[in-house]
Formats: C-alpha cells, structure tokens, sequence
C-alpha cells in the first residue's frame, strides 16, 4: 500500500485514524493504541506481499530477544557482546541475502565464465526483495546498538517494540526512526488539534511533492533516458528532471510520513533540509536524507575511528561509509560508484579544510556548481548500468551524435506542459520557505490553500498511472 494512492487516502487512513481515538489513551492504555498501530501496520505492510510480515517478525524477534541479551547488566561482557553480534549479523545477513544474493551470484557467474568455467555455473534463486528491509533493518539494529552502548533503555515489553519496528507512516522508506528518539513517544505521547493539523499541513505539502512535482518531472527523466542518443539539451533536461523527481519523492514521502506521525502523536526527524541549496558537497550530505547520513556517521564512520586517527585514516574511512552508503541502496555498481563519486568530493573538500575548491565564489555560484556535481552523480543513480552511465555523460558534453529522433524527443520534453512543470519545480526546489516552516503558524489562508492544493492533487493523482515511491525499492 502506498500514502499516494485511492485506497490509502480515502479507505485505510479514516478508518485507522477513526478507530485510534476511539481507544483510550492515558496512562496505561496508551499500550492499545500502541498494539492497534502495530496490527495495522502490518496490514500496511502486507497487503500486496503478506508473507513480508514475517520477515519483519524475524527482524523484531531477533533485535527484541538480542536486547534483552545486552541490557543484562548482570551477566559477563562477553555475553552481552554475543547480543549484539547476533543482532548485526541477524540483521546484515538478513539484508544481505535478499539484497544481495542474486547480484552475488551473477558477479560470481561472470568470474568463473571470464576463466573458462562456463556460463551458469551457479544456478541464480530468483530472490525478491522486500520492501522497506533497508530501513526497517538499519532502524532495529541501531537499537540493539545503542542499548548495548548504554545510550538508550531496553524496552520494557515485546508488544512496544513491535509498535517501533512496525509502525507505518515510516515503515517502508523512512526516514531512519531510532529508538533512543521514540521510547518517551511510545510510552506517553500528546495528541492535540494543533499537532494534528500540522501534520495534515505537511502530509499535504509531501502530497503536493509526490503528484504535482516528482511525477511529472520523472515524465522527462524516463523519456531522456529511454533515448538511445539524446541530444546535449535533451541530456540536460533529462537529468534535470530526475534531480527533481527523486527530491521531491523522496522528500514527499519523508514529510508525509512526519505528517502522519505528528496525526498519531509521534514527532519524527526531519529528513530533508533544502538541499538543493548547499553550497558544497559536504553541505549537501548534512541536508540530504539526513537520518541515512547520521546512521552512518554514528554507527559507522565513528566506530572505524572517524577523524581521530589521522588524516589518511579519516580519508579511508570516508571512502569506506559511502562505498556502504551507495551499496545500502542497491546491488548494483552504479550504485556502488555513485557511492565512489560522492567519496572523492568529500575528501576532496577534507582536504581543503572542508571547503569546496570553489568556495571563495559568492554563494549562488557555489550553489550552481554544487547542484551540477550532484546531477552528474544521479546520472550514476539513474542508468540501469555503467554503460549508459557513460553514454548519458557523453551526451551531455556534446561527444557523441544525436539521432534523427532525437530531435522528435526533445521537442516532446520541451513541450508547454514539461516546461511549466520543470518550472515549478525549479521554483519550489529554490525559494527560501521550506515546508516544515511554512506549516508553522497555519492561517485560514494557508487552510484555504492547503484544501485547494490536496484537491488538486488527488485530481491529478487520479488522471496518473500508477507511481510508486521510488524509495521503495531499496
């Protein structure tokens, strides 16, 4: 089930909500609503794929069961270690299998091919991959984590860590919900009208992102990318169109989930901070998917020894987190070069004393350059191989020659409709008001303009095809 769809919107959504103030919420009692979003939840999370239920069992049993294994203050430190391994391998191993395996087995298919081994070696299991297991995975294990630690408390019972794992409005592409900054909320939790509004106000701001921006602007990604050769132009207004699809997706899922945890009394981290207006690549990464980039600053980046071991060793470690950060979003080596190229720039920008080789230029140049380093790396996230990886850039610095329908294209993406589209997107993506701040103080006016916004977004929801989050397939 997805937030932009008919079925969500106007069948699961009321009813939920309906039947969630309708349960006592004090004291004590704040546990049924907790078990009734946690049942819910799964009938989010299973309605197309029942049996991913039982996957995300395995995940909250395990981490729930490791726990309890490393906040036993009582037992020897080895044995709470042994806690906190079976959660990472539990989890990784997990994650890895059916992330993983198939990319595994066919590199391993190819090496034994390139020496005379022949081809399907292996027989390949067709491993499908479960959605949402990239967060709902990270965010368990950084529980374990951080009890072991001792910087959050072990849960006090199995049915309130399942609520956390569970929970939907974050479930399926997040943002990475820790526990350390849900425990209070799952214990006691304030519903009030204007926490509610406000969270209707940014689920339909995240709406608006989702219907109006993103998937239109995806209309030109996938024409330019589908061409065979495009031309410079075309190129451009291609990769232009996917930087604003993946923003204003994911960025719409990020608010609507926070929207939707503020209507059920929950506050969740901000996962997106403007950052298309970063003035270097180390700004974009403390704006951009900001509880992924903490993840591994916290969990990984630190334990390797962060910037304490000397400058090589902080060089390593930065290349080592975002050759993760790219594998984290798929088997693939785009992903894992993606992962490469953002390494490179940020090292590059370590080295000069975190500032970008063009940071003495006033802010908007700086802000241009930045904005085209990172269209270059989504080149990388887009194509479906390094092979049109390659071809796209050379299409883009005018080294290749267009076709005759090339021409036909990018007529067709420079249409009135894709112009005004890409145009409002530009406008949204740069003015100064973010969503978050705007929803701050809601006037009649703003109601008035938040009513006419979802009106026209469920309008052209309908008149689109099917489109789900592009998140949801990491």
């Amino acid at each position: 089930m997805v937030f932009s769809s008919h079925i969500f919107l106007f069948y699961f959504l009321p009813v939920v909500l309906f039947l969630y103030y309708l349960l006592p919420s004090q004291g004590k009692y704040i546990y049924i609503r907790n078990s009734f979003l946690t049942i819910v939840s799964y009938i989010f999370y299973g309605w197309t794929e029942p049996w991913f239920v039982i996957l995300m069992w395995v995940s909250t049993f395990l981490d729930y069961a490791a726990g309890k294994i490393v906040s036993n203050r009582n037992v020897s430190q080895g044995y709470r270690n042994f806690g906190l391994i079976l959660s990472c391998v539990g989890n990784l191993g997990m994650l890895g299998f059916f992330k993983y395996y198939m990319f595994f087995m066919g590199g391993l298919n190819s090496l034994i091919d390139l020496f005379g081994g022949g081809p399907g070696t292996f027989y390949i299991m067709n491993v499908t991959l479960p959605i949402g297991i990239s967060f709902y995975t990270f965010q368990t294990m950084s529980y374990t984590i951080d009890v072991w630690r001792g910087k959050a408390p072990a849960v006090k019972n199995f049915s309130t860590f399942s609520c956390f794992v569970a929970l939907f409005p974050q479930l399926i592409a997040g943002p990475i919900v820790r526990y350390i900054d849900v425990a209070d909320q799952l214990e006691r939790r304030n519903h009030t009208f204007d926490k509610f509004a406000s969270g209707l106000a940014i689920f339909t701001t995240g709406l608006a992102k989702k219907i109006l921006l993103a998937n239109p602007a995806g209309l030109v990604a996938d024409a330019a990318f589908a061409a065979d050769v495009p031309t410079p132009l075309t190129a451009w207004w291609g990769i232009l169109g996917y930087h604003f699809q993946i923003y204003f997706d994911f960025c719409g899922y990020s608010d609507m989930a926070v929207g939707l945890g503020r209507m059920f009394g929950f506050e969740f981290i901000k996962n997106f901070n403007a950052p298309y207006r970063s003035v270097s690549i180390t700004d974009f990464w403390r704006r951009w998917h900001i509880s992924l980039s903490t993840w591994i600053f916290d969990y990984i980046y630190i334990p390797l020894g962060g910037n304490r071991k000397g400058t090589g060793r902080t060089y390593v470690n930065l290349m080592i987190c975002f050759f993760l950060s790219g594998l984290w979003h798929g088997a693939k080596l785009t992903f894992i070069f993606w992962g490469l190229y953002q390494a490179f720039f940020l090292i590059t920008e370590r080295f000069m004393g975190k500032s970008s080789i063009y940071g003495k230029l006033p802010r908007v140049p700086q802000i241009i350059i930045t904005n085209i380093i990172v269209l270059f790396g989504w080149v990388l996230f887009r194509a479906p191989d390094l092979g049109q990886t390659i071809g796209y850039w050379k299409a883009m610095i005018g080294m290749v020659t267009p076709s005759t329908g090339s021409l036909l294209l990018q007529a067709e993406v420079f249409s009135p409709k894709h112009v005004v589209g890409m145009l409002l997107c530009a406008i949204a993506v740069w003015q100064p008001v973010q969503a978050h701040e705007w929803i701050k103080n809601l006037t009649n006016a703003k109601y008035a303009t938040l009513t006419a916004v979802f009106i026209v977004a469920i309008a052209m929801m309908f008149a689109q095809s099917f489109n789900p989050f592009l998140y949801f397939q990491f």
